[in-house]
């Protein structure tokens, strides 16, 4: 196994649209794209299905896709590849250094796709709907900007709700079983890998989209 990661790794490398820790794409997200499109973000991408999904749909936005699992990312990298995508990529960093590779107002939304809940109390600074994370990401939000969770867990959905209410965020769309009935919208059926697993088990998926305010 650590020999098909160390492939991985090694295969990334080459990859154009693969960024590790990078000293200098703050502002130039645009600039390597090549056009003035709307850039999205997805954290915690995983294996990057979301992020892919999303470039297929929409060939007028840019994609990036961030996490610190490399191994995982490969997946979504290669999909890049065999389907010749020009609009989506990856970035491999520490969610903490968020901050360091955006400049203010560059990112349109943010997509959390099915994050780790961090049900223990200690570690609620850890969990990407958090207060701590809101401020990392509302500097480089555009005014209005949009953030998305999609999530099976109940008890981060009724925390990420109140944190992002007490935050001053404008909630636009909230369900607590987000399949019940037909989507209005089909960017919500691109599933992870992760969300096809839930939905076996017959768990219930959650989804939320909101807006952060003026003043927020």
């Amino acid at each position: 196994m650590a020999r098909r990661k160390l492939a991985h790794f090694a295969e990334m490398d080459q990859m154009p649209y693969v960024f590790a820790y990078p000293q200098d794409k703050a502002g130039q997200w645009h600039q390597f794209f090549g056009n003035n499109n709307p850039l999205v973000l997805e954290v915690g991408c995983g294996t990057g299905r979301y992020t892919v999904g999303l470039a297929r749909m929409f060939p007028d936005k840019n994609f990036i896709g961030l996490d610190i699992k490399g191994s995982r990312m490969w997946h979504g990298a290669k999909a890049i590849a065999s389907e010749g995508l020009t609009n989506a990529a990856f970035l491999r960093t520490q969610m903490e250094s968020i901050q360091t590779y955006f400049a203010p107002g560059e990112v349109a939304e943010i997509w959390i796709t099915f994050p780790d809940p961090q049900p223990r109390e200690s570690r609620e600074r850890k969990r990407l709907t958090s207060p701590r994370f809101l401020e990392l990401y509302r500097p480089f939000l555009r005014e209005g900007g949009i953030v998305h969770l999609k999530t099976d867990n109940q008890a981060l959905f009724d925390y990420s709700e109140e944190a992002w209410t007490g935050h001053g965020m404008a909630l636009e769309m909230v369900t607590r079983d987000l399949y019940a009935a037909p989507l209005a919208d089909p960017v919500l059926d691109i599933k992870t890998t992760y969300e096809e697993r839930y939905l076996a088990q017959g768990l219930p998926i959650c989804y939320m989209r909101a807006r952060f305010g003026r003043n927020s």
